[in-house]
């Protein structure tokens, strides 16, 4: 039962996430008239600075999914200040976007004459401050730069809910099979606290079960034979890599022992001790029983 309770809280935490990202999506979205109101005014604005009251403002144009494009009627000249002060006063005034790009360009060709950034997080770009420009046909494209480093933060997190949930999943399964393939009979060599089940690779205690690979389950088993006894380095090599056509060397052995060590850290009495020059000692202690 514990699964599809585990499973069925990550797949809500993961759709509060996602419902959260698009909320702060949608709360990040300019509604489209307001847009075209604020960026009109921008246009009427910038007209009168020139003193223009008179010539209209053109339609505001929408170029893709983030840019936009102001166009006047007739002529006009300015300075890159005004323009720079106009937009950035505007859209502080309103709220609007602290991340944009601004372009004016010549109608014919659609050459940028100046352009100018504003970035809360990068930093301000405003060069050619100052320039005055002659009496022309211009337009202004304003780019709104997306910010998603939040948005991919919280997707980031939707991993961890399902992380959770396969590692349980796969460890509750690998228990279920290890319970299923192992059956719980004599046929196993009782080393301490350890049931060793050689035919199918594991190592059992009350508790657990511990997988070993085919190498170590063959070592064990020499060790198992020859308990007390020295195992020489050549019979480990011979009879686990070189009877299968694998030359290897002594270090081999100190590595799959070392593993075996690990493996069977649980039970104290259980050592392999080290016989310099010749190979290991596998021994189990006895532990006195206290009255």
């Amino acid at each position: 039962m514990k699964p599809f309770i585990l499973f069925g809280s990550s797949i809500i935490i993961i759709f509060l996430l996602i419902s959260a990202v698009a909320a702060i999506n949608k709360k990040d979205e300019i509604p489209e008239k307001h847009l075209e109101v604020v960026l009109r005014d921008i246009g009427h604005q910038l007209l009168l600075s020139v003193k223009d009251s008179s010539s209209r403002v053109l339609p505001v144009k929408q170029l893709n999914e983030n840019t936009y494009q102001i166009s006047f009627q007739n002529d006009f000249r300015l300075t890159s200040d005004t323009l720079i002060n106009l937009v950035q006063r505007t859209f502080q005034k309103n709220a609007l976007a602290n991340n944009y790009i601004v372009s004016l360009k010549n109608c014919d060709p659609k050459e940028t004459v100046f352009a100018f950034e504003i970035n809360s997080q990068a930093g301000n770009l405003t060069p050619c401050r100052g320039r005055k420009l002659e009496v022309g046909c211009y337009v202004i494209e304003i780019e709104f730069l997306k910010k998603t480093t939040f948005n991919y933060f919280l997707l980031l997190l939707s991993i961890i809910p399902l992380s959770v949930v396969g590692f349980y999943v796969k460890n509750t399964f690998r228990k279920e099979e290890d319970k299923v393939s192992i059956p719980d009979n004599n046929d196993y060599l009782q080393l301490g606290s350890f049931r060793f089940y050689a035919d199918n690779n594991v190592l059992k205690t009350e508790d657990k079960s511990i997988t070993l690979s085919e190498k170590e389950t063959k070592a064990l088993e020499i060790f198992a034979d020859n308990i007390n006894q020295v195992v020489e380095r050549e019979k480990l090599m011979k009879e686990i890599w070189e009877d299968k056509g694998l030359v290897v060397i002594s270090r081999n052995v100190d590595v799959l022992v070392s593993k075996l060590r690990k493996k069977l850290a649980d039970d104290h009495s259980i050592k392999f001790i080290n016989v310099p020059g010749r190979g290991y000692k596998f021994i189990i202690e006895q532990i006195p029983v206290k009255n």
